[in-house]
């Protein structure tokens, strides 16, 4: 089943109280135990979008893409251009985490820096209004 999922940067160095205004809020694919369903994916992909929201810099729309390759033989990834190779922003070990409040999740950004954020909600996507935006 498809759900809307949020996520905010967690508490690092730089933001000791973590930060909302950066984050991404993704629609995606979870199994009855909160992990990412590669098999439902696979029929609804064209639902699996990203929003990144990044505090001054605006946001960057994308889609949620499983790559062969990779720990356990596959990587999900942020893609914002499937034209351009290099924007994607690869999860770490997303195959493996459980996306339920509360739970912690690392993004790399296209520059490979690791992000670690925290998942601050997880709804059902609403009927006819999967991968939509948010605003």
């Amino acid at each position: 089943m498809l759900h809307h999922v949020t996520l905010h940067l967690a508490r690092s160095k730089q933001f000791p109280e973590g930060s909302p205004r950066y984050g991404y809020e993704i629609t995606a694919p979870l199994d009855d135990e909160g992990h990412l369903d590669q098999e439902e994916w696979s029929d609804k992909r064209a639902y699996c979008r990203v929003r990144r929201f990044w505090a001054d810099e605006g946001e960057r729309q994308g889609v949620l893409v499983h790559r062969p390759g990779g720990a356990g033989g596959a990587t999900w990834m942020i893609d914002y251009n499937q034209g351009r190779l290099g924007d994607e922003e690869a999860g770490y070990h997303l195959h493996q985490h459980r996306f339920v409040e509360g739970e912690y999740i690392t993004i790399e950004d296209d520059d490979d820096k690791p992000y670690t954020f925290q998942i601050v909600s997880v709804k059902p996507a609403e009927p006819g209004k999967a991968g939509g935006h948010w605003r």
